[in-house]
This record gives C-alpha cells, sequence and structure tokens, in this order.
C-alpha cells in the first residue's frame, strides 16, 4: 500500500483550517483521516485537529478489543466519530471564541480487502476501479438536499452560491450522526479522499484524470490545478493506492 498527501492553504486563505492523518507503512491499522474545520479565528484549525486525533485515539486503543467482522468494525467507526464529536463540542464550550467550531470528518480504516468508512460533512471519499471514479460519500450539505429532491442538477449544484452550507458538521451539536459503510478495496483500486478546496474547483472527470496520469504524483498535481482555477479553499487531498 502507498499512500500520497498534500495540503495547502490555497491562495485566499490566512490559515489552512485542513487537517488529516495517516497511518506509517509500520503500523498494523491501517487508517486515513481527513477533517475540513471551520468557525471563528483559529477555530477551524482546533476542530479539525481535536477530531483527527480523538478519532485516531479512539479506533487505537480499540481495533484490538473488538470482533474483526464487519459489524463490529463500523461500529468501531461509529463510535469513533461519536466520541470525536463529543470531544469537539465540549471545547467550544470551554472558550467564547470558539463557540461555533466545527468539522467535516471522513475516516477510512483498511482492513481485508474492505474499506470502512465514516463521515460527517461534505469532505468527500472516491474510488476509482478500472475506467470508473465513483463516490462513496454524500455530501451532508443543503446543496445536495436539492439535488436530492430533484429540486436541482448536479450541474446546478456546481455552481449554486449556496454550495458550501453544511446541513450536518461535527463538534457543532451535542450529539451527531455519522454515515458509515464498507465498500470493497481490493488490488489496483484507488482511494481518494479530499476536502471541498479540491472538489468545489475540479470536476470529477478531471480528477479522474489527473490521478489515472500518474497516481504518485496526483496530489500535487490536485492541489496545484485547484490553485490554478482559484484556490478559494484550503486543499487538502490524500491518495491511496
Amino acid at each position: 500500500m502507498k499512500v500520497f498527501a498534500k495540503s495547502d492553504v490555497g491562495k485566499a486563505r490566512e490559515m489552512n483550517q485542513d487537517y488529516y492523518y495517516i497511518s506509517g507503512p509500520e503500523e498494523q491499522i491501517k487508517l486515513f483521516i481527513l477533517a475540513d474545520g471551520m468557525g471563528g479565528y483559529n477555530g477551524g484549525e482546533i476542530a479539525s485537529s481535536l477530531a483527527t486525533t480523538s478519532v485516531k485515539n479512539y479506533i487505537t486503543n480499540n481495533f484490538y478489543k473488538i470482533e474483526h467482522d464487519k459489524e463490529s468494525i463500523l461500529k468501531l467507526i461509529k463510535n469513533a466519530v461519536e466520541y470525536a464529536n463529543m470531544i469537539v463540542y465540549e471545547k467550544s464550550k470551554e472558550n467564547k471564541e470558539l463557540e461555533g467550531m466545527g468539522t467535516t470528518l471522513d475516516v477510512c480504516l483498511i482492513y481485508n480487502n474492505r474499506v470502512y468508512i465514516g463521515h460527517v460533512g461534505d469532505s468527500r471519499v472516491y474510488r476509482i476501479r478500472k475506467e470508473f471514479i465513483r463516490k462513496l460519500t454524500v455530501d451532508h450539505s443543503y446543496v445536495q438536499e436539492l439535488v436530492k429532491d430533484g429540486t436541482i442538477t448536479k450541474e446546478e449544484a456546481y455552481n449554486h452560491p449556496k454550495k458550501n452550507m453544511l446541513m450536518k458538521a461535527l463538534g457543532c451539536t451535542a450529539y451527531v450522526e455519522p454515515d458509515v459503510m464498507v465498500k470493497g478495496f481490493i488490488k489496483d483500486d484507488i482511494l481518494l479522499m479530499s476536502s471541498d478546496g479540491l472538489t468545489n474547483m475540479l470536476k470529477d472527470e478531471e480528477i479522474y484524470n489527473i490521478i489515472k496520469d500518474n497516481p504518485e504524483l496526483a496530489s500535487e498535481k490536485l492541489v496545484e490545478r485547484a490553485n490554478e482555477l482559484g484556490g478559494y479553499d484550503n486543499i487538502t487531498v490524500v491518495i491511496i493506492l
């Protein structure tokens, strides 16, 4: 397994509020986490790093205490995200300046040719298999609700003025219900985790083409391309081969 990651402040923001974690090659638990923070002065940065660290610690502390069947691992992921939500929410209550801070969160745990995913917000996980790129997560956003209802098309969603409005984020309320799922991850599959600083700038087809052209350089190229198109937000990309 190879992993390539890049995080960049972009062209418009003063601070990078994205945060990610990738397990090292020597670690037995193959865990990858990405968070895109939001909130007042440095609140987003605190929320994303705190959520990422909390999930990592919860999973690494509990993985070997559970059965390793599908249901048990999915429950572990869910519990880890709920735990991180509680930690971030309680931190936001301690300091007036941090009030209302929150973060998106995507967790990928790879075990026995499967990827176990936990998801809150509008950062995304994609899988490329052969000639197809497939978005595995569903954005928890106002615009996604409009697409689901048939009010607007996917094309209209791309340029919608409220496309950054989240319906669900981690740490903003005392409890959050994450999406959890398991998907196959087999030889030659590629996983992409990204913040919306990438996916608001590039369409899926262009992302696919850049990754397929050279997966090992793609994280750098994708960030570069998002910045060329304006870099209106922090950009984080994690590619797992």
